[in-house]
Parts: C-alpha cells; sequence; structure tokens
C-alpha cells in the first residue's frame, strides 16, 4: 500500500486505511498488528500519528493493545460461553438453574444493606430509597475464563415477612426462590437485557478490553400477587457471552360468546 493521499486528518487517514484492512480480511482477527516501525514506513507517517490512528481504532474496538506484546486485531468471532436463562424445578420442587454449575466464585461474596436507585425501584416497583437487602459476587468460568458481577437485592419488607431471607440475603437464586415458595408464593418471573458501556470498576472486575459494552441482566421474581418480591442482576462484557432463552407460547383467554 502506498503512502496516505487522502484529504483530512493524517492520524484519520492512516487509520481509515487500517480500518479498511481490517474490514476486507488483510488483517486477520486475533492477529498481531504491524508495529509502530513498520506502519510508519508502510504509510509513511510519523510515530505520533500512527499512535493516534491506533488510539482512534481501539476507541472503535478494532484493537486490542496488549502491553508487552503489541497490537491486536480484535476477533469477531462467537462468544466463549452461552449462558442459558431457564429456571427448571426438580421432583421435589425445588429450583434448578442451569448454569448453576458452571460458576466458581472468584471472591468471597458481599452482603450489605443498600437503597433502591431509579432503576432498581423501577424494577421492584419501589420508590427510591426504599431498604435493601444486597449481596454481590465475582463470578468466574473456569473453561473459558469469562467473568461476570452478580448481585441480588431483596427488599426489608420482603425479609420482615419471611424472615429466613433477613437472616440469610446471600443464599443463591434458586435457594431464594425455594424459601419464597415455601411461604405460600407461586412465582413468575419478568427479564430485561440492556447493552451499555461499562462502568470503570465495572471494567476492572470484567477484565474488558477497550471499547467494549456490557450486556446487563435483570430477573425480577414475582409474587402470587404479581408484586415483585426478588431482583437479581448479572453483568459480563459482551464480547465473551451470550444469552440463550426458551420461549413457548402463551394461552389466549378464551372468548366469551354472548348468549
Amino acid at each position: 500500500m502506498s503512502e496516505i493521499q487522502r484529504p483530512g486528518a493524517l492520524y484519520q487517514q492512516v487509520a481509515a486505511a487500517i480500518r479498511e484492512g481490517i474490514l476486507s480480511g488483510e488483517f486477520a482477527p486475533d492477529s498481531l498488528l504491524l508495529s509502530e516501525a513498520q506502519l510508519m514506513a508502510r504509510y509513511g507517517v510519523s510515530r505520533p500519528t500512527v499512535r493516534n490512528a491506533i488510539a482512534a481504532l481501539r476507541a472503535e474496538g478494532l484493537i486490542d493493545v496488549r502491553h508487552g506484546k503489541g497490537s491486536f486485531v480484535r476477533s469477531s468471532g462467537q462468544p466463549a460461553l452461552t449462558i442459558e436463562r431457564r429456571i427448571s424445578r426438580t421432583a421435589e420442587g425445588k429450583f434448578v438453574m442451569p448454569n448453576g454449575d458452571i460458576w466458581q466464585e472468584a471472591e468471597e461474596a458481599t452482603t450489605y444493606r443498600t437503597h433502591t436507585t431509579k432503576d432498581t425501584g423501577r424494577l421492584l416497583q419501589l420508590g427510591e430509597e426504599e431498604a435493601l437487602f444486597g449481596c454481590d459476587r465475582l463470578l468466574i468460568d473456569p473453561s473459558t475464563g469469562t467473568r461476570a458481577m452478580h448481585r441480588t437485592l431483596i427488599p426489608f419488607e420482603v425479609a420482615e415477612a419471611v424472615p429466613l431471607l433477613g437472616e440469610e440475603p446471600c443464599k443463591p437464586p434458586a435457594a431464594i426462590y425455594w424459601v419464597l415458595t415455601q411461604a405460600g408464593h407461586k412465582l413468575a418471573w419478568t427479564e430485561t437485557v440492556r447493552a451499555r458501556m461499562p462502568l470503570p470498576d465495572e471494567r476492572t472486575a470484567l477484565r474488558l478490553p477497550d471499547a467494549t459494552a456490557i450486556l446487563h441482566v435483570a430477573r425480577a421474581a414475582h409474587g402470587t400477587d404479581d408484586r415483585p418480591l426478588f431482583l437479581e442482576e448479572l453483568r459480563f462484557g459482551a464480547d465473551r457471552a451470550e444469552l440463550s432463552y426458551r420461549i413457548t407460547a402463551d394461552k389466549q383467554p378464551a372468548r366469551r360468546t354472548r348468549t
């Protein structure tokens, strides 16, 4: 490829040329990009121009810079892990999570008292600053290295009605579902998924590369009166995992006929 001849800021021209090479397959996914010296010679530009071009491509999520190793083309392949979002029950009536056995706790779980935010209050159908029990876990899938941040939130009023939850608010979700059913609730669930850019602490805990969004999954368990009783949140890098759902058709209510 010859020296840059296009209009525009020089680093943007270099970034456009490298981007074209990535999208055309000249620079293969997961491959080591040319060194700074090689890029300078190839495009006839200075080192600062090359570094600015690389920074622009990192911000776009096309390049991942690994300290001490160089710049690598980001993979566009399938995520390493598929997380099934199903809930099953055993013959004894206990709950089973299909991915419950893949995760290991990377750190000891943390229990604390907190309050609803605008987002968690909406999902729990509570106002802001309502008291909650919280439990945070940092999980890791040992087979793929995928990391996830897991949080459970129990309103104080639910814990007061079901005292075992107030005594042990950091139980796994399946165990909390069992406690709620033993207290007389027939459970149903709603789940929302949204993508967003990570906060600094999330990026550090999940060890995310540059320009990587997270998937934020929120599942609310509803009781017999359809009131939310419990909220579970899961956050992980969108480049590392995908969600899988089983969908069944709801029965439509029977139409009333006039007599």
